[in-house]
C-alpha cells in the first residue's frame, strides 16, 4: 500500500514540504509531467531546487517498454542517480514514473519484469499526483506497459507509490470526455471486481463504496462541479484499492489487446468493450450505457474493422496472456470459457 497520502483542495502547493526530507544531498527530483501542462500555469507551480528537472512525458500513446528504458538511461547518464521520481498527469504518467523509478534500481530492460512479483529491487522514493481521476494508477501495485510482445504491468510489491498528493483542484479543467473515459474506468474495475471470483471482504468494502460514488456522479448529478472532482478523486482511489486485493475481468482483458495493436488509449478501450459485454456483466453494461447516454458522450465504433488475421491473433495473444484477470471473471476452467474463436467473435463486435 502507498505509505502516504495527503488529501485535499489546494494540497499541491504542499509539495516541496512534502519532498524535502527525502532529498539526497546534490541529487535532484525528476518531475514528469503531462505534456499536456506544457505552457500552462501548473508547470510553474512545481517546486524546483537546485539541479531538479521537469521532463514533459510524451503520453501520445500509452508507456512503451522502450520510452520507459529510454528515459533511464538520460537520467542515469545526466545525474548518475537521483534522489526521486515524481509523475504529475494521468495514469500514463504515473505508470511512467513508477516504472523509471523500478528500473533506475534494476537491471536489464522494463520489458524484462513485465508480469507479476518479477521485479528484484525497491525501486527509487517515487510519488504520484493524478491531475486526471479514475485509473487507480495512484494506488496500484502496478505500472502497465507495451512491450515488444506484450502489454503487461511490472506488478509487484516493489511497484506502488511512497507518497501521493490528491488534489481534486488539478483535475477541474480535465476535457469531458477525458474525464469521463478515465471515470469509467473506475467504474468499470468496480463492476469487475465485486463481480469476480477473486472477491473478497477487503476488495468488496472498497468497490462498494467506489460505485456508489461513480453512480451520484455520472447518473444523479445534473452538471459537472466541484464537488464532482472531489468524488471522481475518491472513487478512483477506492476503486483502485478495491482491485489491489482482487483483480479486474473481461473489459480490462479485451482492451489490452486493443492497447497493445492499434494504440487505444487504456479508458477509451475499456468503453469500446464495455457496450458489448452484457454476456458478463448485464447489469453493468446497461449502467454504462445509461452514463454514456445521459452525459452525451461518444463511444467509436467499428475500430477493428478490416483488420487481417494476423492482427486479429496478435490481440487476441495479448488478451489470452492476461491469465488472472479470465480467471477472476470466468473462474479457473476461463479457457472453456473463453475460447480464440469467441475472442476473435468479441473482437469482431468492435
Amino acid at each position: 500500500m502507498v505509505d502516504y497520502v495527503v488529501y485535499g483542495r489546494g494540497s499541491f502547493d504542499q509539495l516541496d514540504e512534502i519532498l524535502s526530507p527525502r532529498r539526497k544531498t546534490e541529487a535532484p527530483m525528476i518531475f514528469f509531467l503531462d505534456h499536456f501542462f506544457e505552457n500552462k500555469p501548473l508547470a510553474n507551480r512545481i517546486p524546483l531546487r537546485g539541479k531538479d528537472k521537469i521532463i514533459f512525458a510524451d503520453v501520445t500513446y500509452e508507456p512503451k517498454t522502450t520510452y520507459v528504458d529510454k528515459l533511464t538511461k538520460d537520467l542515469r547518464d545526466e545525474f548518475g542517480t537521483v534522489s526521486g521520481i515524481i509523475g504529475i498527469g494521468g495514469g500514463s504518467v504515473m505508470d511512467l514514473a513508477k516504472a523509471v523509478s523500478l528500473m533506475m534500481n534494476n537491471e536489464g530492460s522494463s520489458a524484462d519484469y513485465q508480469g507479476w512479483d518479477l521485479v528484484k529491487n525497491p525501486g527509487l522514493y517515487k510519488a504520484g499526483i493524478p491531475t486526471l481521476s479514475g485509473t487507480g494508477a495512484e494506488v496500484s501495485r502496478t505500472c502497465v506497459l507495451t512491450g515488444p510482445t506484450k502489454k503487461l504491468g511490472m506488478n509487484s510489491d516493489f511497484t506502488p507509490f511512497d507518497q501521493i498528493v490528491l488534489d481534486p483542484e488539478l483535475t477541474a479543467n480535465a476535457p469531458a470526455n477525458q474525464r469521463f473515459y478515465t471515470g469509467m474506468d473506475c467504474y468499470i474495475h468496480c463492476i469487475e471486481s465485486l463481480q469476480g471470483t477473486y472477491l473478497n471482504e477487503f476488495s468488496k468494502s472498497y468497490g462498494e463504496k467506489a460505485l456508489q460514488l461513480c453512480r451520484e456522479i455520472f447518473l444523479e448529478k445534473e452538471n459537472w462541479d466541484e464537488d464532482c472532482d472531489n468524488k471522481l478523486m475518491m472513487a478512483s482511489y477506492a476503486g483502485g484499492m478495491s482491485i489491489a486485493y482482487s483483480q479486474v475481468g473481461v473489459a480490462h482483458a479485451v482492451s489490452y489487446g486493443l492497447s497493445y495493436l492499434l494504440g487505444t488509449k487504456h479508458g477509451i478501450g475499456n468503453c469500446i468493450v464495455m457496450q458489448h459485454l452484457d454476456e458478463y456483466y448485464p447489469e453493468g453494461a446497461m449502467e454504462f450505457k445509461r452514463m454514456v447516454k445521459k452525459n452525451n458522450i461518444d463511444i467509436p465504433q467499428g475500430i477493428c474493422k478490416g483488420l487481417s488475421d494476423e492482427q486479429f491473433e496478435a490481440m487476441i495473444n495479448v488478451s489470452m496472456g492476461m491469465k488472472p484477470l479470465w480467471e477472476n471473471a470466468l473462474g479457473k476452467d476461463w479457457e472453456k470459457i473463453m475460447t480464440r474463436e469467441k475472442l476473435r467473435a468479441l473482437y469482431e463486435k468492435l
